[in-house]
């Protein structure tokens, strides 16, 4: 039986019955796919707008006349979406249209975005090539939003997507088959909890339809604000769920000190800003064990990263993870879970220039193993393959793209590697699905335990930045008895500019390490020098810096009489 590609770079092909080249690997997704990984050809297709679409006014008409048809359907009350919108955006409808390629069918409630804004949604709501012949599975993506639109706000500039993609055998369709997406839009980076939602949502939208967009925006919208450092019980379509809100999005959340007043199970428990559990990460990075603590350091001093996956699915669990392991450094560059070559962002952020310090890109389309090649650091997910002999030609087990594996130019590790547990996850990969779950908590706690011993020696230094006791009382005895910060004249006191930390002095802070050390198990006390040196210097440093400065002037600065 032959498959065609999710998506494609000319009309002729979407026909069935046109030979396509579908992805290799393990793909994670929903309980509906194939229990064996799809060892098959990844295509270097690409569908281009340009090539597929008719006249920007002609498809702007048929989509609106479309999205129309569909929101006269559902229609939500005023205050629902007030209270709807403290926790996502809205919920968008993508379908594969035969005429205008993927589409938005709907926003739920409606979003003002610009033509680019909802292509680029449309795209990232569909893998660029065949995952399987029937099935679903979940990704999340991460888009710009313009400032030009009016409606609800993001918190940082960008709108984080998480879709349930569905693909089924249609008689009646010309291409054989059915695809659709079900998108939360939010404005929180909460991958474990919006993923949960989607993969709930997806299956019952497929059966339902739009009753279930509406049962699923009341339910939101009927919880609690999600108010920072809380533990909530939030009811959704049938089911209960128990979920952790960081005080921060750059606050780790450990099981240990979870706040389920329970022991943590991960089948039941979501820490908002974690990595999916389900399916395990381990599996995700069983090509380059051995290079975890090279790409974790990579992490720490903003190297530029290409992550490679066989899906969506893979990409976005794996930067997501990724991005985790850090906390509670702020992510100082760009971080993309999923992107395509139609992504508005695409030139800004993929060009023969230096890549951008700090940038983590998943993808899936092998193009970008070309046009990436001079980045740094590249790490291909999935399961290593077994080099081929002989001459013949390649089997259907060969990838279009990098073989799995950790591929650098320039990075030299650092620290030592923790080779009991390296050995405890080689054989957590041969187990069952409930040992490689344990394994993956175990691998997030060693490195969150981590990137606690790297701030270790910079937060007993910063420590020695604060004012102290006696100078806290003398700022305060120069303020206005009014107790507001402000003199006579309106202008900020001493309690607004001298309760502040003092500035970090980076020979002071080198001579701080040499004396007390660091609890990381660096190779040799030169390696420990030049990390941290690399690391003052780059725009993790500025980011953490600023933080530390924020909740210490807070601190500092709250009014002692209230």
């Amino acid at each position: 039986m032959s498959r065609s590609s999710t998506h494609s770079n000319s009309s002729s092909n979407l026909n069935p019955h046109t030979p396509s080249h579908p992805h290799v690997g393990y793909s994670p997704s929903t309980s509906s796919l194939p229990q064996k990984p799809l060892h098959l050809k990844r295509p270097g297709v690409h569908l281009s707008r340009s090539n597929t679409a008719p006249t920007r006014s002609s498809l702007s008409e048929r989509r609106k006349a479309k999205q129309e048809n569909g929101l006269k359907k559902l229609q939500l009350e005023e205050d629902v979406v007030v209270k709807l919108r403290r926790w996502v955006l809205g919920i968008a409808v993508v379908e594969f249209d035969l005429d205008d390629g993927p589409m938005v069918s709907g926003i739920y409630p409606t979003m003002d975005l610009l033509p680019g804004e909802e292509e680029n949604i449309a795209f990232l709501a569909f893998p660029d090539s065949l995952q399987f012949d029937q099935g679903s599975q979940v990704h999340s993506f991460r888009i710009r939003k313009s400032d030009e639109t009016t409606g609800p706000k993001t918190l940082d500039g960008f709108v984080y997507g998480f879709s349930h993609f569905t693909q089924k055998r249609d008689a009646a369709s010309k291409r054989g088959y059915q695809q659709s997406s079900i998108v939360i839009l939010t404005q929180f980076q909460y991958p474990a909890l919006f993923s949960s939602l989607t993969s709930t949502l997806g299956p019952m939208y497929q059966s339902h339809g739009l009753t279930m967009l509406e049962n699923a925006c009341n339910n939101i919208s009927g919880w609690p604000d999600p108010t920072p450092g809380v533990t909530l019980e939030l009811g959704f379509l049938g089911a209960t769920l128990h979920v952790e809100i960081p005080h921060s999005v750059d606050a780790q959340q450990l099981t240990e000190t979870s706040s389920f007043n329970e022991k943590y199970d991960s089948r039941f428990h979501i820490l908002a800003t974690s990595a999916p559990f389900h399916p395990p990460p381990l599996l995700l990075f069983e090509s380059c064990m051995a290079n975890l603590w090279s790409i974790w350091e990579c992490l720490l001093l903003c190297e530029p990263l290409l992550v490679f996956g066989s899906s969506p699915a893979q990409t976005s669990q794996a930067v997501w993870w990724l991005r985790d392991l850090i906390r509670p450094i702020p992510i100082a560059g760009d971080f993309r879970p999923y992107f395509t070559m139609q992504d508005a962002d695409h030139s800004a952020l993929i060009n023969r220039l230096p890549p951008k310090p700090g940038l983590i890109m998943g993808v899936t389309n092998p193009f970008f193993e070309k046009s990436c090649n001079h980045w740094p650091h590249l790490l291909s997910l999935g399961k290593r393959i077994a080099p081929q002999t002989g001459n013949g030609s390649p089997s259907l087990g060969s990838s279009a793209g990098p073989a799995p594996g950790w591929r650098t130019k320039t990075h030299k590790r650092y620290i030592s590697k923790d080779r009991v547990l390296l050995k405890k996850l080689e054989a957590a990969c041969r187990g069952d699905d409930r040992a490689r779950v344990a394994a993956s908590l175990d691998l997030r706690r060693h490195f969150c335990s981590r990137t606690t011993q790297f701030i270790t020696p910079l937060a007993r230094y910063l420590n020695t930045l604060i004012p102290n006791p006696t100078e806290v009382r003398h700022a305060r005895a120069r303020t206005s008895p009014n107790g507001n910060g402000l003199n006579s004249a309106g202008i900020g006191g001493a309690s607004s500019s001298s309760l502040r930390l003092k500035p970090f002095s980076t020979a002071q802070f080198m001579e701080s390490l040499k004396k007390y050390g660091s609890p990381l198990p660096f190779k040799s006390t030169g390696k420990r020098t030049e990390f941290y040196e690399r690391w003052l210097k780059s725009p993790a440093f500025g980011a953490w810096l600023v933080q530390q400065e924020n909740i210490v002037h807070s601190i500092l600065n709250t009014d002692t009489t209230t």
